[in-house]
């Protein structure tokens, strides 16, 4: 069985994010960087299925700069087998289209029986460029999985849907699936599987031999919400302060006009 993990690396969620001079990303420079959450479940579920068939291989993509190698290097060593980096410094201006495209022309001759990629991305978050693979490679899709199984070519998943309800779906492979948090808990990679990942392959291929399409959207601006006034604390007896809570109600709400 051939299985393709797809991974993105992100900025640590908690760092300090400041926009960059045209307005429209972040600044990258000292950020801390590390493999989205949402694919951390779609690689250990690939690292699952891997160890559940006999004879299966595993691959994992991942587009970006020179630095993406070392998150693909925690995905070899929880389990994958190669990697493939797609050598782009200027991927976060490419839209989901450009993305799943490219995906799509290095998966489309490779014979991939399952494509797992996570839900979304946690800094553009745009949810797309799983389904739009799919999509590209006419191939049946499941999306947002919190439960997974596999038995005689055929893919059973639990969905998470709105207003917390589930649905139970199938579909014969090939197929792709993207995950939601929840589907597993990824594993915590040894110092011995790290050593072994050293020395596994990792190959590198130029964005331009893959990207045969042009965006169809452009990010315009990205900015922080403004801030808005603190809150207003009122002291005093209960009489004074319902006096106060009146004025407050009447000047600047109009609720008691």
């Amino acid at each position: 069985m051939k299985i393709l993990v797809c991974i993105k690396q992100v900025p640590d969620m908690e760092s300090k994010f400041k926009v960059n001079a045209d307005g429209n990303w972040y600044v990258d420079a000292d950020l801390a960087w590390r493999m989205n959450e949402y694919d951390e479940y779609a690689v250990e579920q690939a690292v699952q299925l891997k160890e559940q068939v006999d004879g299966s291989d595993l691959t994992v993509l991942s587009i970006g700069p020179q630095r993406v190698q070392e998150t693909m290097k925690k995905a070899l060593a929880m389990g994958c087998d190669r990697g493939f980096h797609i050598a782009d410094d200027e991927s976060c201006k490419k839209d989901p289209f450009e993305i799943a495209s490219m995906i799509a022309e290095f998966a489309k001759d490779k014979g991939f029986d399952l494509i797992f990629t996570g839900m979304q991305s946690q800094d553009r978050g745009s949810a797309q460029v799983g389904v739009l693979v799919a999509e590209t490679l006419n191939l049946p899709s499941i999306s947002t999985i919190i439960d997974f199984s596999f038995a005689s070519g055929k893919v059973s998943a639990k969905r998470e849907l709105e207003g917390g309800i589930k649905a139970n779906v199938s579909c014969a492979t090939p197929a792709l699936v993207t995950c939601q948090l929840g589907l597993n808990t990824p594993r915590y990679p040894t110092l011995p599987n790290i050593m072994k990942a050293k020395r596994k392959e990792l190959l590198s291929i130029p964005a331009e031999e893959l990207l045969k399409v042009e965006g169809k959207q452009e990010t315009a601006r990205i900015y922080f919400p403004e801030k808005k006034g603190g809150g207003l604390v009122l002291e005093g007896d209960a009489n004074d302060l319902a006096d106060q809570l009146i004025k407050i109600l009447k000047e600047k709400t109009g609720v008691l006009a």
